[in-house]
This record gives C-alpha cells, sequence and structure tokens, in this order.
C-alpha cells in the first residue's frame, strides 16, 4: 500500500510502498478513502510528543480519516466488512497514521459509524478540529446572549466554534482578514475582527467597554502573551486555549476561569457530529483536495499557514 511516511523525527515526508497490515484481535482493517491534515499531524512529525510516547518507524503521518471496513480480526463485534466509518486513527506506538490507503483501528478506539449519505471528506476533516471546537464551546460555558470571541476564527477549529457557539444562541466575535469576514458571518459570526487593521483587543474594547464573557484562543502558543485577550475578560469570564497558553491558577486570580483544552473524543461526540454534518447543520469547508502523491507538498503549504478550511487527502 502506499503510505506518507517519517523516517524519524523533523524528517521529510516520503510517499513510499508499506505492507498492507493484518488485523489482530479486536481491530479492524479499513481502507481509508480521506484523510485529513491537522497541525498536530505535524508536531507529531517534528517530536511534539517525543519522550511522551513511544514512536515506532517508519511513522505513516495523519490522525483524521474516513472509509471502508475491509477484514474484521477475530472478538470484532461491533463493525463488519463493510461498514463506513470514520475517526482518529493515529497509533504512535505502531507508527500508524491515516495518510495511507490502509489502516488498523481498535473497535475500542476513536472510531464511530458514518451516516451513508456523508462524503467521506467531510467525514475526514471532523474528528479533531470539529471535535476540539466543539469541546472548546462546551468549555466556554456559554448562556444565550453572551458574547465570545474566537481568536483565530478562520480555520477548520474556527469554523466549527462559531457555529456551535452560535448554536447555544451566543454573540460571537470572529477574527479574520477581509477575504473571509463574509464567509464567517454566514457561518454565524456576528462580528469579524480584521486584526491586520488594528490589534484584536483594542478593536473588542472599542465596541464592548464593558468586556465579554468568553475568549476562545486558538492561536497563541505555550509562553505567549494572554493578557490583552484576558483583559478582555468581565469576572467570572472563561479563558480558553488549544494550545495551552493559558496559567489558569494566574486567570484564577483574576476572577477568570482558565482551560488548556485537549481533544478527547468520544465516539458518541463523533456519531452526534457526523449527524449534524450530515443534516447541514454543521458546514465544513474543504480548502483543497489533494491525492495521496502531493500529500508531502500539502503538508509543507499547510505549515506555511494561511489555511480557510480543511486540506484532505483523497486516496
Amino acid at each position: 500500500m502506499k503510505a506518507v511516511t517519517i523516517t524519524d523525527f523533523g524528517a521529510e515526508p516520503l510517499l513510499t510502498d508499506l505492507p498492507v497490515p493484518e488485523p489482530g484481535p479486536g481491530e479492524l482493517l479499513v481502507r481509508l478513502h480521506a484523510a485529513a491534515l491537522n497541525p498536530f499531524d505535524w508536531k507529531v512529525a517534528d517530536g511534539a510528543l517525543k519522550g511522551a510516547v513511544e514512536h515506532g518507524f517508519p511513522l505513516v503521518m495523519g490522525s483524521d480519516g474516513a472509509g471502508v471496513v475491509e477484514r474484521i480480526g477475530p472478538g470484532v463485534i461491533h463493525f463488519r466488512p463493510g461498514d463506513t466509518v470514520y475517526g482518529q486513527f493515529m497509533n504512535l506506538p505502531y507508527g500508524r497514521g491515516s495518510y495511507a490507503e490502509y489502516v488498523l483501528a481498535a473497535e475500542n478506539g476513536t472510531l464511530a459509524r458514518m451516516p451513508d449519505d456523508l462524503p467521506f471528506p467531510v467525514a475526514a476533516a471532523l474528528p479533531t478540529a470539529s471535535v476540539t471546537a466543539y469541546q472548546a464551546i462546551e468549555a466556554a460555558r456559554l448562556d444565550t446572549g453572551q458574547v465570545i470571541l474566537i481568536n483565530g476564527a478562520s480555520g477548520g477549529v474556527g469554523q466549527s466554534a462559531i457555529q456551535f457557539a452560535a448554536l447555544q444562541g451566543a454573540r460571537v466575535l470572529a477574527t479574520a482578514t477581509g477575504d473571509i469576514a463574509g464567509r464567517l458571518r454566514d457561518l454565524g459570526a456576528d462580528e469579524t475582527i480584521d486584526f491586520t487593521t488594528a490589534p484584536t483587543a483594542e478593536q473588542v474594547l472599542a465596541a464592548h467597554p464593558d468586556g465579554i464573557d468568553s475568549v476562545l484562543d486558538l492561536i497563541t502558543r505555550p509562553g505567549g502573551d494572554i493578557d490583552a485577550l484576558a483583559g478582555l475578560l468581565k469576572p467570572g469570564g472563561t479563558f480558553v486555549s488549544t494550545n495551552r497558553a493559558a496559567d489558569p491558577d494566574a486567570l484564577a486570580a483574576r476572577e477568570i476561569h482558565g482551560v488548556n483544552l485537549v481533544n478527547d473524543p468520544s465516539r458518541k461526540e463523533l456519531e452526534s457530529l457526523a449527524a449534524l454534518a450530515d443534516a447541514g447543520k454543521l458546514r465544513i469547508t474543504i480548502d483543497a483536495e489533494v491525492p495521496l502523491t502531493d500529500a508531502p507538498a500539502a503538508v509543507a503549504r499547510a505549515r506555511a499557514g494561511g489555511s480557510r478550511g480543511k486540506t484532505v487527502i483523497l486516496l
């Protein structure tokens, strides 16, 4: 089978030939039809989890994917050959990932059935970005009419977060450049903030001098300065970071609830999000679709930033 692999941390991704794996007890072999690129994929390839988790090399890149169950191993009871499934397939100790024609998955892993009419590229785009968005908005503890700022709203996580916040009745402020502002308003943003014209916090404070209720920060890295964004929050507000940039103790001293969110999808959440997408209540922007042969170049482009949606590898 064809797969995109790395031979060591920091190595260039390469298109390689690997044997098709055989499912063992409790495992299923999935013939993938689509895989989605996420920043986490190349962070892992760069060594983000080095020392914390064993890594098997050659390591197939990628986590998110969607496809059809090809074969099942002994003891599998919830899935059958022919089932359409999607989820997270990264298994670092065994070198498994989703940038491949075939991948093994544990029956009790992060996997769910897909609605019959949901396209594979859309399903593949859901597990990391949309689950992160869903869990982040849940962590923001929004009530109807409250105001949330989504900092970094133009990518896959941000676009889903806008929709989940709007579904909860919140007023959504989204950072965006002018070329995508209309798209974000169409998804449910009430206001868009062009961060290239003036600092985001200054613009928000000018429009909301009494403060806002929540910030979802998808941009600031660990050790980065979140003071300006946190300063927008009313006492009792919530600051959610998807990059571990929040210091919950320091924020608590300012009467702010700080959350460092870690994506942890359940099968129930995957099933719920797939149903929302299938019903048109969760819209996914596919920014680019590329064949597996072009995946290494697509990773390089995605690293450069400027995402306006999801890049999906077609297999």
